[in-house]
């Protein structure tokens, strides 16, 4: 799928984002955050006292209740605005894949066989279990899997991949995706979704944030924000009584009035992470979507910023996935070079990636020039499951050259059938490579053993440091693999995972995610095969590959568009800055009170408790001035954040003690030091201005 390229504030956002702002001040949405319920009720309250003093009976000069009205009204539709340009931005990625939605016509197949008659049906109308065809430049209707056929399929429209993939039926590359096209041959496709049901209409609905639900962590932190907020809300209530008595008492000073005690409240409850919230969650979603990985739960996201084990299967996650060819190890009497240019010669027309690899390490090594096949009028001899061997033979002015190359017990067969030596080094040789974890191929040219050639999985560059930063921030990584113990235990030292699973069946590896689960720690592990379902659905985090069969897709609560086993440690990287972020948000938001009682505290009692005078150590120009500044800061630093809040706190790699420290220093220090600032500017502003 073609990823949305938009910026925070680009301008096809910003517009829609101000109109949706406006709509949000429906009653029934801002009920949905109550922090912002209680900003929302204040404005209106304020709104109607200006309009009271307009009429000559005001508690207050008209132009401040306004202002603080206008301002209060600003702080709501700001906290709106976050929420409408983050929802925005998931909107235009929806866009996009319901452009990939199509109305075709599918060949519903009679019976579920291919060869038999088929009936023209649209797609609308297929449901689960029916069978459909499809051929070379058909579009597929629906979601499925293949039954039978074996087709080239262009996914790029849901992946961004332009290369084809191989889609056939059995295994573990079955599953077809409705909206994607056949390029060549033919697929019987068995439907796996009813209408409305399918992988694309789900990923709108997530994109959309239609089926967001606050996620365990957003709800404990609403409730905390919700707590704070009462607590305050009844503080100020009660202070109103406390001023009228102490005033009738005292007989002197002026009460304070309600339109002062609502900016005190809206200033003293947390609006800033209140506001922001919900932003931050649709943000987190919009950024796996741009990793090309679709969430079906918000839950799951989160989930991702908590793991502290993670489960990775070895080939193409901590491997390439191919052997490559590594090392001679040449016979006695026979050079390095000597065995480098026959097993090159064995290996041009072998098309595997183990056979190109023999071609390109031995011009590194040596040299060696590549030749033509054609040329030397050479014969291609095929691997095959009976010899096991592949090589090549080229006529010579005597004798026809062979040169054979293949696994080990064979090519000792095949040499002494010819009544040629098989050297005990060589056998040595072939053992010690084995022990190491991979994989020999002895060659040999015209009966002669020549020597071994060593194919080695070869670990992804850069893994090893990735593991060691998760290692930093006390994340467990642990190796699946069918290998062998003495393999698994050579690869998992070479890529520096923590622990390993060898020799792992489907049992093992839901066994390993109970058992860490047991211990109240949270797992993450991807797949893509019928038989990682129960591990997936048991995992905390379960990322399903896209190429995968529907069994693991439904089984996992995200799944992977690029079918990238590594991206788990990306999606990993993202929900801890999502948690970051929140975090973060919530330390700044509470801590920035502190500057707002110095600036608001003495200026709304300052007419009944004089003495209240010494805490207003920001100087500020007059109880107006200091009530504006507090309430114009508290609405503009929700502008501020807007950008953090959509684009996520800085991703680093250290343990949860240095995070914490990190953010305190800078968001709790920060919070503190930065309102203080803020505030005295904005009061030198309006005094310079004549506002106040």
């Amino acid at each position: 799928m073609s990823r949305t390229s938009l910026t925070l504030f680009d301008s096809a956002l910003i517009g829609p984002a101000i109109v949706d702002a406006f709509k949000k001040l429906d009653p029934r949405t801002q009920w949905r955050s109550p922090v912002m319920f209680v900003v929302y009720v204040g404005s209106i309250i304020t709104t109607l006292l200006a309009i009271q003093a307009l009429n000559g009976q005001g508690e207050a000069p008209f132009g401040f209740i306004v202002a603080v009205a206008v301002w209060l009204w600003f702080t709501v539709m700001f906290a709106n605005f976050a929420e409408a340009l983050a929802e925005g931005r998931s909107k235009a990625q929806a866009a996009s894949l319901r452009a990939l939605k199509q109305t075709v016509m599918a060949k519903k197949m009679q019976t579920p066989k291919y060869g038999t008659s088929w009936l023209p049906t649209p797609a609308t109308d297929l449901r689960k279990g029916m069978t459909v065809l499809v051929e070379a430049g058909d579009v597929i209707p629906a979601d499925g899997e293949v039954t039978a056929g074996v087709a080239s399929v262009d996914e790029s429209a849901i992946t961004g991949e332009s290369a084809p993939v191989i889609r056939e039926s059995g295994g573990d590359f079955s599953a077809v995706t409705g909206g994607t096209r056949v390029l060549s041959d033919w697929l019987l496709v068995r439907v796996s979704v009813n209408p409305g049901e399918a992988f694309i209409d789900r990923m709108i609905a997530m994109v959309e944030g239609a089926k967001r639900q606050k996620t365990p962590n957003e709800i404990a932190l609403t409730i905390l924000l919700v707590a704070l907020s009462i607590v305050f809300l009844i503080v100020t209530v009660t202070l109103l009584p406390y001023s009228l008595f102490s005033v009738a008492a005292a007989g002197s000073g002026t009460p304070v009035t309600i339109t002062v005690l609502i900016a005190l409240l809206v200033c003293l409850i947390p609006t800033t992470i209140g506001g922001l919230l919900s932003a931050i969650g649709v943000a987190g979603m919009s950024r796996m979507m741009q990793a090309n990985v679709i969430a079906t739960s918000g839950r799951a996201v989160e989930a991702a910023g908590d793991v502290d084990v993670l489960l990775l299967d070895k080939t193409g996650t901590i491997t390439l996935g191919n052997r490559q060819a590594s090392s001679f190890v040449p016979a006695p009497g026979v050079t390095e070079q000597q065995l480098a240019d026959a097993a090159q010669l064995a290996s041009l027309a072998d098309e595997t990636p183990e056979g190109r690899s023999i071609v390109v390490l031995a011009k590194q090594k040596f040299n060696i020039r590549e030749r033509e096949m054609g040329n030397l009028h050479a014969t291609f001899v095929p691997f095959t499951a009976q010899t096991r061997m592949s090589g090549v033979d080229i006529p010579g002015e005597q004798q026809v050259r062979q040169l054979r190359k293949g696994a080990a017990d064979s090519m000792k067969k095949y040499v002494e059938a010819l009544g040629q030596p098989y050297p005990a080094e060589v056998a040595r040789a072939v053992d010690d490579i084995a022990r190491r974890g991979s994989t020999p191929l002895v060659v040999v040219d015209d009966g002669r053993v020549m020597g071994v050639v060593e194919l080695k999985d070869i670990v992804k560059g850069g893994i090893k440091e990735r593991f060691a930063e998760l290692r930093r921030m006390g994340i467990k990584t642990v190796m699946i693999t069918g290998d062998n113990k003495l393999t698994a235990a050579a690869i998992a030292a070479e890529a520096g995972v923590d622990d390993f699973l060898a020799e792992a069946t489907p049992e093992d590896k839901l066994k390993l995610i109970r058992s860490y689960q047991s211990e109240g720690r949270l797992v993450a592990m991807t797949g893509d095969g019928t038989n990682d379902a129960p591990a997936l659905a048991q995992a905390d985090v379960a990322v399903a590959m896209n190429s995968g069969t529907q069994a693991a897709k439904e089984a996992g609560n995200m799944v992977d568009l690029d079918s990238n086993p590594t991206k788990l440690l990306e999606i990993v990287e993202i929900g801890k800055q999502m948690l970051m972020t929140r975090g973060s948000l919530t330390t700044f938001s509470i801590s920035n009170d502190i500057a707002k009682y110095f600036a608001i505290i003495p200026a709304a009692f300052v007419g009944t408790y004089p003495q209240l005078k010494a805490l207003d150590i920001m100087h500020l120009a007059s109880p107006a001035s200091a009530i504006m500044s507090a309430v114009m800061f508290n609405a503009l630093i929700i502008v501020v954040l807007i950008p953090l809040a959509l684009k996520g706190v800085q991703y680093r790699a250290i343990g949860a003690a240095s995070l914490l420290r990190r953010n305190l220093l800078i968001y709790g220090l920060g919070g503190i030091i930065l309102p203080f600032i803020g505030i005295k500017l904005i009061d030198m502003l309006l005094s310079a201005l004549n506002l106040v």
